[in-house]
């Protein structure tokens, strides 16, 4: 499954994917940025968990079960540049929107901004076509959650 979701996002004109691999692949995305700093923190497993439950409407299990498979499609996604540019040519842009905002509140969640997550965040937006402006409005929304 995993081998064949590289496969539909590393294609030389990549299909927009179906829900299910776009779901993994953005959820993927998420934990990448929890994971920047080095410190994978409970906090950020459980925001990623609620953002996914939010996102798609799923029971806290199924949340967390996505987030596990997410786990281990990441740690065999290639570097962040050529992962997050695929998500891009495969996702709609008010997906990609979405995801910034869960990725905030992810990166906020254990009450940190580290270094690595505020660059990491910053190429993610843009290799996503997120500009600056909607990247900050999304990061004010997770705040205020």
């Amino acid at each position: 499954m995993i081998a064949s979701l590289f496969d539909r996002l590393f294609a030389p004109a990549p299909a927009p994917l179906n829900s299910d691999d776009a779901r993994l692949a953005l959820s993927a995305l998420l934990v990448r940025l929890a994971r920047s700093d080095g410190d994978y923190a409970a906090a950020e497993i459980t925001a990623i968990d609620h953002a996914l439950a939010v996102r798609y409407d799923l029971s806290s299990d199924d949340a967390a079960s996505l987030r596990q498979k997410a786990e281990t499609f990441e740690a065999q996604a290639p570097d962040t540049v050529r992962f997050t540019r695929a998500i891009k040519d495969a996702v709609p842009l008010e997906d990609r929107l979405q995801v910034i905002e869960a990725a905030w509140s992810v990166v906020l969640a254990d009450g940190e901004r580290a270094h690595e997550e505020d660059a990491l965040m910053r190429m993610v937006a843009s290799l996503l076509g997120v500009n600056d402006r909607d990247s900050n409005m999304a990061r004010l929304r997770a705040q205020s959650i």
